[in-house]
């Protein structure tokens, strides 16, 4: 009987507390966030592009083809600010390598090394690729009804689109789309949207990010850690908007994805502390409670 309210409290208590375990191991881009650019050598554009969110180069300090930068040069416009090779780009591209080793590191959900992304619906979860990944045509992204849902998708090496591919989310709450992270692709070499592409998504690129003539990025950002940003007449933005339903009928706006609340070290170990004297209180209560078995 002892043995069994042991478990009992294994399952009520300790089990919740691995959940939150997971939930902290959401990948964060941290100060990266207001970047819907972010390049480590250059950022390099050619006509108007629009971006909705700051602009920044690091350690690299050259941009151009934007307006509001050192070159200043147009016809790219941004609503943010501009940094580059400053702290504040430093401290972006520090927080957006965290978070790509972060999302390398979580465990796969389904494998789909060798498969087209085109015509797939897919729920929330990891979705790994040893090497290349390629869309051609359309991918689904169903949220199941949640505003919380969040896909990773792991790249070996390359992330390319056809033209005119897109990523659409469906089944979103009503309330929004707000989990953190939302949509990540960590991409182990290089990414290339194809033109007119409508793509949803943050972008951590181990090398560079090319977005080919009319390619549009929504919900997430294009960061690349040590090489460049090539645009081109793209429209970029760290938010977006759902207009459909799909299953369940729901739609809903996705917002900037807020920062997860991650329990600070201190936090476990006074939990940990508290779960040991409640665990080794029921024992003792049960101990004194039992009859004695002696003769």
């Amino acid at each position: 009987m002892r043995l069994r309210n042991f478990f009992v409290l294994v399952l009520v208590f300790v089990l919740p507390l691995l959940a939150v375990s997971a939930y902290a191991d959401t990948p964060d881009i941290g100060t990266a966030a207001p970047f819907a650019v972010l390049g480590a050598s250059t950022v390099t554009n050619t006509g108007p592009t629009t971006l909705t969110g700051s602009l920044g180069v690091s350690p690299g300090s050259a941009i151009t083809g934007f307006f509001g930068t050192t070159a200043n040069d147009g016809p790219g416009t941004f609503t943010g600010a501009a940094h580059q090779a400053d702290a504040v780009a430093g401290a972006a591209q520090a927080d957006a390598n965290t978070a790509y080793l972060a999302a390398k590191g979580l465990a796969p959900t389904q494998v789909l090394t060798g498969q087209d992304l085109g015509g797939m619906t897919l729920t929330p979860g990891v979705y790994f690729f040893s090497s290349s990944a390629q869309l051609t045509g359309a991918l689904t992204l169903d949220a199941l009804g949640s505003n919380t849902a969040q896909w990773t998708f792991q790249i070996g090496s390359t992330l390319t689109t056809a033209s005119a591919s897109s990523v659409t989310v469906i089944d979103a709450a009503a309330g929004g789309f707000t989990g953190n992270g939302g949509i990540t692709w960590q991409v182990g070499s290089s990414a290339t949207l194809g033109s007119t592409t409508t793509f949803l998504g943050t972008i951590i690129a181990k090398a560079s990010d090319t977005l080919v003539t009319g390619a549009t990025d929504g919900c997430g950002r294009v960061i690349a850690l040590n090489g460049a940003v090539t645009l081109d007449t793209n429209v970029i933005s760290t938010g977006c908007t759902v207009t459909a339903g799909g299953p369940g009928g729901s739609g809903g706006t996705i917002t900037p994805p807020p920062a997860p609340h991650v329990p600070e070290p201190g936090t476990f170990g006074l939990l940990s502390v508290g779960l040991f004297a409640m665990v080794l209180l029921t024992f003792r209560k049960s101990r004194v409670s039992s009859p004695s078995l002696s003769c």
